[in-house]
C-alpha cells in the first residue's frame, strides 16, 4: 500500500544538518498546532540548503483548511527551529484552505 503525499513543498535548511529522504520533523502546521510530517525528497543525496519534495502528514483531518500555496510552515527538531517548507501544491483537499 502507498501513502499519496499532502503536500509538495521547497525545504530550506537553517541549521547545519544532515537529513535524508524519509525524515519526520514536527511542522507548525497553524499555530499552537504541531504535528509530524514524512519527508520524500526528490534530490537522492544528503540535503543542505534547498531541496523540493513532498510531505505526508499524520492525521491530516485534525487540521483542516490550514494551508494554501506559498504558506511558510516552521520545521521543528524537538525544540530547535531547523528551517522552513513552503507550500507549492496541495494535493489533500483536506488541508486546502482556499
Amino acid at each position: 500500500m502507498s501513502i499519496q503525499p499532502d503536500i509538495e513543498a521547497i525545504f530550506e535548511f537553517i541549521l547545519k544538518k544532515e537529513v535524508h529522504d524519509g525524515y519526520r520533523p514536527s511542522h507548525m502546521v497553524k499555530e499552537n498546532c504541531l504535528t509530524t510530517g514524512l519527508h520524500h525528497y526528490y534530490k537522492d543525496k544528503n540535503i543542505d540548503g534547498e531541496v523540493k519534495g513532498t510531505i505526508t502528514f499524520i492525521t491530516p483531518e485534525e487540521y483542516p483548511a490550514c494551508l494554501w500555496i506559498g504558506k511558510k510552515i516552521e520545521m521543528f527538531d524537538g525544540s530547535k527551529l531547523i528551517g522552513y517548507a513552503t507550500v507549492l501544491k496541495i494535493f489533500n483537499a483536506v488541508l486546502n484552505r482556499d
